[in-house]
Parts: structure tokens; C-alpha cells; sequence
């Protein structure tokens, strides 16, 4: 054989991997998102959502204070990037397999026994020392280490998308409940109004009774929108604070007194509109898929690994160093040492299991693909329910806007009426009843609408990026920092 092909036949044999190539599932949904009633088009910039930063997509400075104070705090973000250093640790260690590993050992032994050759003289004791080197290495001819490398890294690539992913839903999180503190605060002021308005009505239908030209029922009547007022206060109250809480949970520490003032509820500027963009590109912005995938490429590596174990193994170990019955002599020409020690582990027989192992790797790796194309599924109806959201809404509170502005209109005849003697109560408690339940459904759709809207940026990979325009970060980042 030339001795340079007998060279190079090792560097060739490292080279040989067994993984089979990596093939990207086709996208189990539709090529565009649906179409029909309930999804209008919405005037709105052309940047997609991934690419629009929160600060321009939260457009309340409290807002964005708050957001700003639970990236620094969460503890569930502190979690998650301290499970992608220990990831990236592990994968630095299985990456150490590839490489040769050396030890220095020093040692001192000591026996005494019998002089050598018999006799009858005293017992020997007899000193050996010892100080070398001895490097191992397993040589990775059917590429299994390398293998394990790479599921290693896919999973610390994995692990890195799931800790973007709760990133994102941080930012989505604090708006939902800073949100959700705006509705009740403004259910809050609907039931006070509602309860005042009662109020004046039972003052005026006691004053009524007490003057012998109303009824007692007329009081009973107007005092249950009152008790009613009252309660559901009272549990508004409580839901405010809990709301309160819930955030404080989210940003990691008390709400801060010198908050910036923040927009008022039935603002429509609290948050901007978005562009839906296409289906494909979900597959490139949203962590959890991309996650999906990371898991998928690690169970082809896992593959690679279990046929690789159906071949021998071959490791060489060898050590140099120096020995010596005294310890002057330990580092003289004469006392040096060597060994080298090849060797060949071949599978014969083990039961079945290395083909159980590849049926197993082989299975773990059509999971992986049902659950990446559930991955995919997941994320295009998330987006297309938003859409389909934020395509009514709108004509909904619309309508639920006139609705309320009839049933005011219904109240304040009741109330006339009511005053003048023409109808009974009853008339101005079922008025007054509905006005209250019109006004607490819109306060409800509002919200809703705005936490469609807010979802829905996170359902198309918004949130990662701070302001619009920034480079992407590594989905990593961080990392250093939370150690």
C-alpha cells in the first residue's frame, strides 16, 4: 500500500458518520392563512411582527417600564437561561469525548517481605516510585462520539430557542395583566357610576314612600340594583388586587411609585397593529418550532449513535514516565518508563439490544416529527384564531358601543317616566340593569381585543427585539449574565 494513502485511511475512517441526512418535514398546513368573514384586512405597517420591537409595539410608557423591570427580575427568564448554560455545559463535555484525555500520576508503593533468594536473613523492605504521563483515546471511526456531539448540541440549541420562547411570552404575560389591572380598574368606575345612580333612584323612591306616593315594592326594587352594585364592587375590588398581584408575581419585585402615567384604557393607542405575514415564515420565528426542529435533528443524531455501537471500538492508551526503587534515581535516563496499549472492543452478542436501541432511536425520531409538524399546526391556528379575532372585533364593540348609548337612552326615559308617575319602577330597575350589563360586556370585549392583539404578536415570534430595527439577538443571550 503507498504509505501516504496508509496515512490518510484513518483521517478517512474518522470522517465516516453513520447519521442519516437530515430531512425538514413538509409544512402540514395551508400555504395561506384563512379567508373569509371574519378575517379583514387591516391597514398597518409591512414589517413583520417578529421585526417590531415591544417598545414600539406596547406603545404605553407604564407599559414599558413594567416590561423592562420583569426582563430583569423574572425569576421563571432567570430559570430558563440558567437551563441553557447547563446545556451548553453539557455539551462541552460530551465534546471532550473527541479529543484525547491525559493524566500526570505520581505514586509511592512500599512492601516488605522475604529476602530474595531464601535464607535466613531479615525480611526486605522494598520502595518503588513512579511519576508519568498516560493519555487515552478512543478513535471515532464510525463517527458514534461525534454523534453524541451532535446531540448535545441540539439539544443546547433546543433548550436555547425554549428559553427565547419564555422570553417572549414574559413580554406577553406583563401586557396581558397590565391589561387586565387597566379593564378592572375601568369596571371599577362603571359599577361606582351604576352604584350612585341607584343610590339617587332609591333615595328618590324612599322620599316616594315616606310622602304616601310610592310603594314599598318601588323600594325593594330600586335597593336590589343597589345591593347589586354593591357586591359585584366589592368582588371587582378584590379581583383589582389579585390582577395587581399577578404582575407583581411577573416583574420580580413591588410596582414601582415612580411609574411614568400611563394611557387610558379606552385608548387605541395602547398597542399598535400588525401585519400577519406569510405562513412560512413561521417556521423561522417562532421558538417553539424551531425548538421542535433542534429536537428533531438531535433523535437523526441519536440514530447515528446507535448504528455506530454495532461496530468495534478502538482505543489506544499508553503511558511514559519514570520508575525507580529509589526516589534519587526517579528522573535519571535509566529510570524511564513507556507502555502502549491498543485495543479492539468487537459486539458479538448482547441479547438484542443494540437492535433495540436502533428501533428505539429510530421511533424517538417519528415522535420528533409529529410533534415538529404539531408544532407548526399549533402555531398557524394560534395565528389564524387572532386574526380571526382581530378581523371582529372591532365591528363588535362598535355595535356594543350603541347598544350602551340605547340602553342610557332607555334608562333616562324610564326614569322619567317613572318620575311623573306614567310607569311603575320596574321599568327603571330593568333599564338600569341592562345599561349595567351592556356597560360591564363592552369594558369585557375591549379587553379582549386587546389581548388578542397582544397574543397575537407573540404568536408570530414579537417580543424578542426591544426596538424595531435591531439586529436579532442569539436566542442564547443572556446566558453569561444569569450565571
Amino acid at each position: 500500500m503507498n504509505p501516504r494513502a496508509s496515512l490518510l485511511l484513518p483521517v478517512f475512517l474518522a470522517a465516516c458518520s453513520l447519521q442519516p441526512p437530515y430531512e425538514q418535514p413538509p409544512q402540514p398546513v395551508a400555504s395561506a392563512y384563512p379567508a373569509g368573514a371574519a378575517y379583514k384586512e387591516v391597514a398597518g405597517t409591512d414589517t413583520p411582527a417578529a421585526d417590531i420591537g415591544w417598545r414600539d409595539f406596547l406603545n404605553d410608557e407604564r407599559l414599558q417600564r413594567l416590561v423592562e423591570i420583569a426582563l430583569k427580575n423574572n425569576r421563571d427568564l432567570r430559570v430558563a437561561a440558567l437551563n441553557i448554560s447547563r446545556f451548553e455545559a453539557q455539551y462541552r463535555i460530551q465534546r471532550s469525548a473527541l479529543f484525547p484525555q491525559v493524566d500526570a500520576a505520581v505514586s509511592s508503593s512500599a512492601a516488605r517481605g522475604v529476602r530474595p533468594g531464601g535464607g535466613g536473613g531479615p525480611n526486605v523492605t522494598t520502595h518503588v516510585y513512579s511519576a508519568d504521563i498516560g493519555a487515552s483515546w478512543t478513535i471515532d471511526f464510525f463517527g458514534r462520539l461525534r454523534s453524541l456531539n451532535d446531540v448535545a448540541l441540539q439539544q443546547y440549541f433546543a433548550t436555547a430557542q425554549a428559553g427565547k420562547a419564555t422570553h417572549i411570552l414574559l413580554v406577553s404575560q406583563v401586557a396581558d395583566q397590565y391589561l387586565t389591572m387597566l379593564s378592572a380598574d375601568e369596571l371599577l368606575e362603571v359599577t361606582r357610576r351604576t352604584l350612585e345612580a341607584a343610590q339617587q333612584s332609591y333615595d328618590l323612591a324612599a322620599a316616594q314612600f315616606e310622602a304616601g306616593t310610592g310603594t314599598e315594592l318601588s323600594v325593594r326594587q330600586s335597593q336590589t340594583i343597589v345591593e347589586q352594585a354593591r357586591a359585584n364592587y366589592a368582588a371587582q375590588v378584590r379581583s383589582r388586587a389579585q390582577a395587581e398581584n399577578a404582575l407583581v408575581l411577573l416583574i420580580g419585585e413591588p410596582l414601582p411609585a415612580d411609574l411614568p402615567p400611563g394611557l387610558p384604557f379606552n385608548s387605541q393607542r395602547l398597542v399598535a397593529d400588525i401585519p400577519p405575514g406569510l405562513p412560512s415564515h413561521l417556521l423561522t420565528r417562532r421558538p417553539d418550532i424551531m425548538e421542535a426542529e433542534a429536537s428533531l435533528r438531535a433523535t437523526y443524531a441519536n440514530i447515528g449513535a446507535a448504528r455506530a455501537a454495532f461496530f468495534p471500538t478502538i482505543t489506544l492508551t499508553g503511558t511514559f514516565g519514570s520508575e525507580s526503587t529509589q526516589l534519587g534515581q526517579l528522573f535519571t535516563p535509566g529510570a524511564r518508563a513507556w507502555s502502549f496499549v491498543p485495543s479492539i472492543s468487537v459486539p458479538i452478542f448482547q441479547g438484542g439490544a443494540l437492535e433495540a436501541s436502533l428501533d428505539a432511536a429510530k421511533i424517538q425520531t417519528q415522535a420528533a416529527v409529529a410533534q415538529y409538524e404539531k408544532a407548526i399546526q399549533s402555531a398557524f391556528r394560534e395565528v389564524a384564531d387572532g386574526l380571526a379575532a382581530r378581523g371582529t372585533y372591532d365591528d363588535q364593540i362598535a355595535a356594543l358601543g350603541r347598544e350602551v348609548a340605547a340602553q342610557q337612552t332607555s334608562l333616562e326615559i324610564s326614569e322619567l317616566r317613572f318620575r311623573t308617575g306614567v310607569d311603575s319602577y320596574l321599568n327603571v330597575l330593568t333599564a338600569q340593569t341592562n345599561l349595567y350589563s351592556a356597560q360591564q360586556t363592552l369594558v369585557s370585549a375591549r379587553l379582549a381585543r386587546l389581548a388578542n392583539l397582544v397574543d397575537l404578536y407573540q404568536a408570530l415570534g414579537g417580543g424578542w427585539i426591544e426596538r424595531t430595527g435591531e439586529q436579532p439577538r442569539p436566542a442564547d443571550y443572556g446566558v453569561a449574565t444569569a450565571r
